[in-house]
């Protein structure tokens, strides 16, 4: 590949990185504290790329002797600029965030934060009629809450519909800091009212934990009683930390 190439390849994969940071699309790869990071290490690109171009138009326009094999110069590296094409689909266009697939091939757990969770009382839910919890917090409360303080309480969850093994699962996925880091926390969902729901749908569920369901032999995926399921967006940000 020609310097040229590698120069403008630099400046579109530097532009691809600061325009997912700006748009939100940055959010299916890493957390949200990342967003500086992931614009300063576009921007550098971008600058390296055109002083790269700038320094290298300035050493051609020196070398005069060589105008005259200018055009057929040209014309050879046609071929090179074209692969611009694919490449730039490539870092433009965002492939989704990670979902259902990535679920069935990843062993679902409790946040490692849990490990210690059992020795220390977790704090009593907040009295409304319905709590709103991160699915990550309420895998982990189901597991070791040894106090059961989900017991009886209605709770909302939400989360992406995945199929596996005959069970419909309400589903996310957490992040340390990359999405290449990511392992499931999985609720399985009662009485069948999101079984005719495609997976990677969006849904909000309410209802009630089955006490004593999250357990290391079934990866801490507790059973859970819906009182309804409403299907709903895929929101913004697709990941709990």
């Amino acid at each position: 590949m020609r310097r040229e190439t590698q120069n403008i390849l630099l400046i579109l994969l530097g532009g691809a990185l600061v325009k997912i940071a700006l748009n939100g699309d940055y959010l299916r790869y890493v957390k949200p504290a990342q967003q500086p990071w992931v614009i300063a290490g576009g921007a550098v690109m971008v600058v390296l790329g055109a002083v790269a171009i700038v320094r290298d138009l300035l050493a051609a326009r020196t070398a005069g002797h060589e105008a005259h094999d200018h055009d057929a110069h040209g014309h050879s590296t046609r071929p090179a600029w074209l692969l611009l094409v694919p490449v730039l689909a490539v870092f433009l266009v965002a492939p989704p965030a990670l979902g259902a697939d990535s679920v069935i091939r990843t062993e679902a757990r409790a946040p490692s934060s849990a490990a210690t969770a059992n020795a220390a009382a977790f704090p009593p839910l907040p009295a409304e009629n319905v709590v709103p919890l991160a699915v990550n917090e309420f895998v982990t409360r189901a597991g070791w809450d040894k106090a059961g303080t989900l017991n009886g309480r209605t709770v909302s969850l939400t989360g992406f519909v995945v199929h596996t093994e005959g069970s419909t699962l309400l589903a996310r996925l957490v992040i340390s800091c990359c999405a290449a880091d990511a392992f499931p926390v999985t609720v399985r969902l009662r009485d069948g009212s999101a079984d005719h729901l495609p997976s990677d749908s969006w849904i909000q569920v309410t209802g009630q934990v089955v006490p004593g369901t999250a357990t290391q032999a079934n990866s801490y995926t507790p059973d859970f009683t819906p009182a309804s399921v409403t299907s709903v967006p895929a929101p913004k940000d697709p990941y709990e930390y």
